[in-house]
């Protein structure tokens, strides 16, 4: 498994590996609104950040997305969940910067409490504009 910057030729499946992903992780969502944010993430969320995949045999198996000191975005492939690699592209986020934050959906459980073992702290709770659903603003910094 390598960790590497995102290649225009990989985007196409970081972007299927996103939907899927964030289907399956907010299936108190509909679908279709994940669907009708594909273009947004390729047109203009993954530009403007700093995007990094896990690769392995050529196939992409998650990414995760820097926009400053906002983790923006870490998916794993559904099927590639629960082999580590959550944790090595987090271990990858925390080495490139002091302080990081993110946004997670409260009732996106098992993506909650995988930030909390990271050392993440709750900083305050809101709801997300897009949907209406609660959501926690998270914030860690390095030791």
């Amino acid at each position: 498994m390598e960790i590497q910057r995102l290649e225009s030729a990989q985007v196409e499946s970081a972007l299927s590996l996103w939907l899927a992903a964030s289907i399956k992780a907010h299936d108190f969502i509909e679908a279709g609104f994940w669907e009708s944010m594909v273009p947004a993430m390729r047109d203009t969320y993954l530009p403007a950040s700093e995007t990094w995949v896990c690769v392995q045999e050529g196939q992409v198996l998650g990414f995760l997305s820097l926009l400053e000191n906002n983790l923006a975005a870490l998916f794993v492939a559904p099927h590639s969940q629960g082999r580590g690699l959550g944790y090595a592209l987090m271990k990858h986020a925390k080495a490139q910067r002091d302080t990081l934050e993110l946004s997670v959906y409260k009732a996106n459980k098992g993506a909650y409490e995988f930030y909390l073992r990271q050392g993440f702290n709750v900083v305050e709770e809101r709801l997300d504009a897009h949907t209406g659903h609660p959501e926690v603003l998270m914030e860690w910094r390095a030791q």
